[in-house]
């Protein structure tokens, strides 16, 4: 009888540890589906290049700095890794999105035709949703990050994984210029 209750025991634990392991292993690859859909988006960006390049074009012998923006922007989102998550590279992609957009209005302001140009007004919207799409993406890979960390830290996950999965934690994607107007700082 003392066998059976030790076989069952040993049963129950090696099926937990497969449970913990699969848990683990499908946290992350929803963390890595979660990057891609970024990636994505952020590549959907590249359709709205020529129609900003075209703009641009119109007032190229003031506005060189747009089309410069545009080709170091584009540049910049083909070298995205589907398979390496790199949240640094990718900050540095939203720092060159937020400019070429600043640059895009400015020289709208300077250029009232241009502002006031249907194409114009098209080609911001549609660059604006497409960076909605974008911000959406980056809150369920931030989420699939949590739950992936979340599910290698916690005990006994943390012991399976360091024993037989090895995961390490993610990185988050992290807004610093967006932070940083913020008075209230969380202390954790």
């Amino acid at each position: 009888m003392s066998a059976a209750i030790v076989l069952g025991v040993i049963a129950i634990l090696i099926i937990s540890v497969i449970k913990i392991h699969n848990g683990i292993i499908n946290r992350y690859n929803a963390t890595v589906r979660a990057w891609a859909d970024v990636v994505t988006e952020e590549r959907n960006k590249n359709q709205l290049f020529p129609e900003i390049e075209r703009l641009a074009e119109s007032f190229k012998e003031h506005e060189g700095s747009v089309l410069k923006g545009v080709t170091e922007l584009r540049a910049a989102i083909s070298r995205i890794s589907e398979n390496d998550i790199d949240t640094n590279q990718l900050k540095a992609i939203q720092t060159q999105t937020s400019s070429l957009i600043k640059n895009l209005v400015a020289v709208s302001e300077a250029y009232p035709e241009l502002k006031s140009s249907e194409v114009f007004n098209n080609v911001i919207n549609k660059f604006t949703l497409q960076q909605d799409n974008i911000t959406a993406s980056l809150r369920i890979f931030n989420r699939n990050v949590e739950l992936f960390n979340s599910g290698i830290e916690i005990f006994p996950n943390s012991i399976v994984n360091n024993t037989f999965t090895k995961k390490v934690r993610l990185n988050r994607f992290h807004d610093h210029a967006a932070e940083a107007g913020f008075d209230y700082k969380p202390n954790f």
